[in-house]
């Protein structure tokens, strides 16, 4: 299944939700979203700095990782940055497609 990092960032009122609420009770939202569209939560950890949560997540496809980033977005309390990952196998099969670019010139 495709993996995916997600990376997001609390508005004002997200955090104070997550200063009350805690931060397992947010962890098993997302745990319990992801399982809803066939995916899983691999890792979810909370920062602090320039972002506020960092998940490892697996989604069956990158149109369910648009939806799942979408759905975030939407709400105003968060907002989130999708990353594909790959695997360094991946990356080795990678380097077996040949495509035929033809930069520009002057």
């Amino acid at each position: 299944m495709p993996r995916f990092l997600i990376i997001g960032n609390y508005a004002p009122v997200g955090a104070k939700a997550i200063m009350s609420a805690g931060g397992t009770a947010r962890r098993s939202a997302i745990e319990k979203m992801l399982s809803d569209v066939g995916g899983r939560v691999e890792t979810f950890d909370f920062a602090f700095g320039t972002d506020d949560v960092y998940a490892i997540v697996d989604l069956p496809d990158q149109k369910t990782a648009a939806a799942v980033s979408l759905t975030i977005n939407a709400s105003g309390v968060a907002a989130t940055r999708t990353i594909v990952l790959m695997t360094p196998e991946e990356v080795d099969r990678v380097g077996q497609v040949h495509a035929n670019y033809q930069p520009p010139t002057a």
